[in-house]
């Protein structure tokens, strides 16, 4: 594809998004339609897409061929060498165009930070003068991490490991074992290292989270909310500990256990119905369904979707969960509460709300991350018996 065709599919995506679709499944349905389009140009279109949807409202929110253009404009690439018409390239710029282009969008304080109206009020309560540099974090792709399997290599192995395939990987400033892939990101999952369960992707904020639960040798460790397993996972590579995972989803850990044995670590997945008999825990970990607000950067349409109604339901089932899993933790064991969030309705409203209901809990450690270069927004609270 010509990079004026990789432009003309990105704004027929965009458009389709606009009509309603998921972001996902418009780049799946275009992908599907266009078996022309190589790796590349896929991931050139997907580039495309997302970098839209982080900065919808700073662009202008309009039509996906407007979108493109003040996409372009903004990141100094030549309108005029991709807007053509020749070939599938879409159709040059007209004159209104052009004095669009020419003219500075106004713009609220919410569209300059591409978060939606409703939603700003309350980003502004939850992050004070954090808020607006955390929302323009959203606006800009996010670094992909590894964590490298500590039990059975080092960074500096799979950094030498990667190197020969040429993938490019440095240490994360200030998270052990967490590595920040630099260049050809795309190739980890055919990398070696991969295959041979050295290495897991995952964000350095849920590293972090990991790795700042304080878990003693021998000690039970529930993954509650496990999704995909990746915690339980990190779990089982930094801690001489028994992990269990579980979802009240079970279809989201298909994976986990293919995934254990290519870590070649032991993880025993459970049933809802089986909590109770395995309980009690010394850890039980809680990363609650949330808005996501903190990961916003890698699923931007979440960002668009989020509702006041979905927001209000969120909270009902953090709340839920946290007071479902409180009652498997043992008498001397830890609670962790956490969420990709940043919104203090998710996270310290939380809390509190379980610490009112519940007053012998009481809360150990805190940590807020915010989106940036480091990692992903983040939200942990550690709480023991009193």
């Amino acid at each position: 594809m010509t990079p004026g065709a990789r432009v003309a599919a990105a704004i027929e995506i965009i458009d389709r998004i606009r009509d309603g679709a998921a972001a996902e499944q418009a780049l799946t349905a275009w992908a599907r339609a266009s078996r022309f389009a190589g790796s590349k140009d896929r991931a050139a279109v997907r580039d495309y897409v997302f970098d839209v949807l982080r900065a919808r409202r700073s662009l202008g929110d309009g039509t996906g061929r407007a979108l493109m253009m003040r996409l372009l404009a903004r990141d100094g690439v030549g309108i005029d060498t991709h807007f053509t018409g020749e070939g599938h390239a879409p159709a040059p710029l007209g004159d209104d165009e052009r004095a669009d282009l020419a003219q500075p969008l106004q713009l609220s304080q919410a569209a300059t930070h591409d978060l939606p109206e409703w939603l700003w009020p309350l980003w502004t309560d939850s992050l004070g003068a954090d808020a607006k540099d955390a929302a323009l974090a959203l606006q800009t792709r996010a670094d992909v991490f590894l964590r490298v399997n500590q039990k059975r290599a080092t960074p500096a192995d799979i950094i030498r490991s990667l190197a020969a395939e040429d993938i490019v990987a440095q240490p994360h400033e200030t998270i052990s074992g967490c590595l920040r892939v630099i260049q050809n990101a795309r190739r980890i999952k055919a990398s070696a290292a991969y295959a041979d369960g050295l290495i897991e992707l995952q964000d350095a904020s849920s590293q972090f989270a990991v790795q700042a639960v304080p878990v003693t040798p021998g000690a039970r460790v529930l993954d509650y909310c496990a999704g995909g397993g990746g915690k339980a996972l990190a779990f089982a590579d930094l801690y001489d500990a028994a992990i269990f995972a579980h979802d009240i989803a079970p279809k989201r850990m298909a994976d986990l256990p293919a995934r254990a044995d290519r870590a070649q670590v032991q993880i025993t997945p459970l049933a809802t119905a089986a909590l109770d008999q395995h309980a009690p825990f010394d850890v039980v970990f809680c990363d609650a369904p949330c808005s996501g607000s903190g990961t916003w950067r890698r699923t931007p349409d979440a960002k668009w979707q989020l509702t006041p109604a979905r927001l209000d339901a969120l909270q009902k089932i953090q709340a839920q969960v946290l007071d479902r899993a409180a009652g498997l933790v043992a008498d001397t064991g830890m609670l962790v509460y956490a969420t990709c969030s940043v919104l203090k309705g998710e996270n310290q409203a939380i809390i509190a709300g379980f610490l009112d209901e519940n007053p012998g809990w009481q809360v150990t450690a805190t940590h807020q991350l915010l989106p940036g270069p480091a990692g992903d927004g983040f939200f942990l609270c550690v709480m023991v018996h009193k």
